[in-house]
């Protein structure tokens, strides 16, 4: 005789649900994610530069949950290019302005570190 799950003896049934059971078990779990994680995975994507795959891969996560996260973390929160090339031309100036101090100041130690031309004119005579 042929019975459904819900005519089943109790007996059959255990014997019948156990290897979904052992299926189940072994299928994967979702992993979980604290907000913390995911606000500091979203902001290590936006100031890396490095593309979404790539850091997911890094962090051991998919593409589509790291963006759904910085979708809801951070809305387009990618840096405006506007911003990058105002920041680029400060640090450029900012670079050009050190380089000319370190400059200074070789030519400096140089003029420092020779020897004094009356001095030892002087110690000749």
């Amino acid at each position: 005789m042929r019975y459904t799950k819900a005519h089943m003896p109790k007996e059959q049934l255990t014997e019948a649900t156990k290897g979904t059971a052992a299926i189940a078990a072994a299928a994967p779990q979702t992993k979980r994610y604290d907000e913390a994680f995911k606000r500091q995975a979203v902001e290590h994507w936006i100031r890396s530069g490095k593309s979404g795959t790539q850091i997911a891969r890094e962090l051991g996560l998919s593409y589509p949950s790291l963006k759904e996260w910085k979708r809801r973390y951070h809305g387009d929160a990618t840096p405006a290019r506007a911003d990058l090339e105002a920041e680029n031309r400060a640090l450029k100036a900012e670079l050009a302005r050190v380089r000319e101090q370190r400059d200074i100041l070789k030519k400096t130690l140089g003029i420092l570190s020779e020897p004094s031309r009356n001095a030892t004119n002087a110690s000749k005579a």
